[in-house]
């Protein structure tokens, strides 16, 4: 690799790091240098590609280490969360995180001996949505670059709109450039042709303007190998991201998703409406193989009982992550609603452990565990 590379448990490698095709069937990816560099149209043999669920294998998980230029004076104790995260995850698969330059020796001192830091100039912790969308294509693996532009124009994103090209360059992934602009937390699959999404999320003047909703669907069911879009309708302008559906709607296995809805006191606000209008909408939904829709309740915490705090707080317990053996659940400090949380996940994966952990600083920035994670498919080395 040509970046900086901390590395100590040699899980990166210039040949590779045990990178296989999404799925049981596996296929081993090719490494088109040009691909990678340049990038392919969506429109350039997009078909035959399947965008797999979160719960199937990951060869490791992808972070990205916080700057100044956004988090000022709270700085180190988002930093201190997000190293948390890294090194708790570590425990279960490999972690990548990158970190731009002159922050990589920071990052690795912080996250512990068990993360790899890369060099990958960022702007911002949200790797979820900065970080390409991994595909299974004809091929092999590809990355999807959905033109990452700071949810519309919102923040500050110079390097962060550069990210997804950059990682792909340098772990020699095939790039497919997307002809949306959109961001990995607005997607939600199954990963059997089922994807979920907020309209207010895509369909957006900030995003994609002049552009209709059908035209935005035929395009991602073409990118993403899809049978079936869900639409919902979100909330416009209430939060930085308009509403992703990583922390309204999550599946947990085929035909089984987990809702966020109001916790005890909650206001009937714009996102108790969306937790109602999305409830109606699957009530009535199948997935794409016609099969109906199990809605089984997440309830956020009572807000008189959590640790955090600031309007932008996001106190959604389906901003989950699944990893190789594990679950990592959002803490807030009402431990009721926290131990209902880990119990209702424990039921859905019964094989998994159910990691509890405090995010504090990284619920008042709008964010949860979910958003500031993405999932490399594969099997992680030895």
């Amino acid at each position: 690799m040509s970046g900086f590379v901390i590395s100590r448990r040699g899980v990166l490698t210039a040949a590779g790091f045990g990178l296989l095709g999404i799925g049981a069937a596996g296929c081993t990816p090719t490494t088109h240098p040009d691909a990678s560099a340049s990038g392919r149209t969506a429109g350039e043999g997009a078909m035959g590609r399947r965008l797999g669920a979160e719960w199937e294998s990951h060869a490791l998980t992808v972070m990205s280490w916080p700057t100044a230029a956004i988090w000022g004076e709270d700085l180190p104790y988002v930093r201190d969360d997000i190293a948390t995260i890294a090194a708790t995850i570590a425990g279960y698969e490999p972690v990548v995180l990158l970190a731009s330059p002159g922050d990589e020796e920071d990052a690795a001192y912080e996250a512990g001996d068990d993360v790899e830091v890369v060099t990958v100039p960022v702007d911002d912790l949200w790797a979820r949505d900065t970080v390409p969308v991994f595909v299974e294509g004809p091929d092999g693996l590809e990355g999807v670059d959905l033109n990452f532009n700071g949810w519309g124009g919102k923040q500050l994103h110079d390097d962060d709109s550069g990210v997804a090209a950059a990682f792909l360059r340098e772990f020699g992934i095939p790039r497919v450039v997307a002809s949306l602009v959109a961001e990995g937390g607005s997607l939600e699959t199954d990963g059997l042709g089922t994807l979920l999404v907020t309209e207010s999320s895509i369909v957006n003047g900030n995003r994609n303007p002049g552009r209709s909703r059908d035209e935005l669907e035929a395009e991602l069911m073409q990118l993403l190998g899809m049978r079936k879009v869900i639409w919902f309708d979100g909330v416009v302008g209430e939060d930085i991201t308009d509403a992703h559906i990583d922390s309204l709607v999550r599946f947990v296995a085929p035909g089984v998703v987990l809702l966020d809805v109001p916790g005890p006191g909650a206001p009937d606000d714009v996102w108790a409406r969306s937790s109602a209008q999305a409830r109606s909408v699957l009530d009535g939904a199948t997935d794409a193989t016609e099969r109906a829709i199990e809605v089984i309740e997440l309830p956020q915490p009572d807000f008189a009982k959590i640790r955090g705090e600031g309007d932008d707080f996001l106190a959604s317990y389906v901003n989950f992550y699944i990893a190789n053996g594990a679950v990592f659940l959002p803490e807030f400090g009402d431990r009721s609603a926290d131990r209902r949380a880990r119990d209702i996940l424990q039921e859905q994966f019964p094989d998994r452990d159910i990691v509890p952990i405090a995010i504090d600083t990284v619920a008042s920035g709008g964010g949860g565990i979910h958003c500031a994670t993405h999932d490399l498919p594969g099997e992680p080395e030895e």
